[in-house]
């Protein structure tokens, strides 16, 4: 199932969609999201609409809607943060914005939507580079150095966590988990 984030009507109907295709719905993951620089004094009103549209404002109308459904089902929302939510990356002001924010609705749904539907986030660390060509080989050394492992993670270890959070955290709620070789405790 696709839909534009953008899109309140694509947002809802993607979860009818699913609903109907599915016979039910279990587990929300609101993973997508862009990400791109927006020094102060080069933000634009599209960087401001985008960014905090897919981070954090399609999440929200995505769990509105598919809530009903996760309470029937006693599911659970997981929300893909960033460890910058807390720690704001340098020349990305409006995403470090947007993955706050998405902390904010994390907690916040948990407290609205339980005790019938779980709500956590995973907030990834250094795994995948931007594309951008901001971070060269000296620049991902220096953030791979802060990490207390060393290396960079792989995206099999942010579906671990969010596995963990699905299926075997029933007991768990309203939290973020850093998964990011322990980068934040070094920033």
């Amino acid at each position: 199932m696709r839909a534009d984030l953008l899109n309140l009507g694509a947002v809802a109907q993607i979860v009818k969609s699913t609903v109907e295709r599915f016979g039910g719905l279990d587990v929300l993951v609101n993973n997508a999201s862009s990400f791109y620089p927006t020094p102060v004094g080069e933000i634009k009103s599209t960087d401001w609409d985008d960014l905090i549209g897919t981070n954090l404002k399609g999440p929200l109308f995505l769990a509105q809607a598919a809530a009903p459904h996760l309470a029937r089902a006693r599911g659970c929302i997981v929300n893909i943060s960033d460890i910058h939510a807390g720690r704001p990356l340098k020349r990305y002001v409006v995403y470090s914005v947007a993955k706050a924010g998405l902390d904010g609705l994390t907690r916040s749904l948990a407290r609205e939507l339980g005790p019938e539907v779980r709500v956590n986030a995973v907030a990834p660390g250094p795994i995948l580079w931007p594309d951008d060509g901001s971070y060269d080989e000296v620049a991902r050394q220096r953030v791979v150095s802060h990490t207390l492992l060393k290396r960079t993670g792989e995206p099999e270890d942010i579906a671990r966590a969010v596995y963990f959070l699905v299926a075997e955290a029933p007991y768990v709620t309203g939290q973020i988990i850093a998964v990011d070789g322990g980068r934040s405790v070094n920033l």
